[in-house]
């Protein structure tokens, strides 16, 4: 057995949080507790993968942005960030990388 891709493991935290609404994320037995944020409610979760810590936030629809627009469609999105950098999302299982992904040394 091979181990996950960052992007893979972007996918499955993604499933676990918003598809299938887990109150933890198992990562090959390593489990990550979602909390929600004070004001929104929104979903976070925070792992480590290769060393590198990464956080996820279910994507706020009061917000202007082309993906806060597609929440509000009911889409559902988790934004990934990195040492205070987003670097990914993943909306409907669909990763969508961001060149901060690159610059901030993440595994491929």
């Amino acid at each position: 057995m091979t181990n996950p891709t960052l992007a893979e493991t972007l996918v499955r935290v993604w499933r676990q949080v918003l598809e299938d609404d887990a109150g933890e994320v198992d990562l090959d037995g390593r489990r990550f507790t979602v909390g929600r944020t004070r004001n929104l409610g929104l979903r976070t979760v925070a792992f480590t993968f290769a060393g590198s810590p990464v956080e996820g936030i279910e994507q706020n629809p009061q917000t202007r942005s082309r993906w806060a627009q597609l929440a509000q469609e009911g889409k559902r999105i988790m934004q990934f960030s990195s040492r205070g950098r987003y670097f990914a999302n993943v909306c409907e299982g669909a990763l969508t990388r961001y060149p901060a992904w690159t610059s901030l040394g993440l595994p491929a």
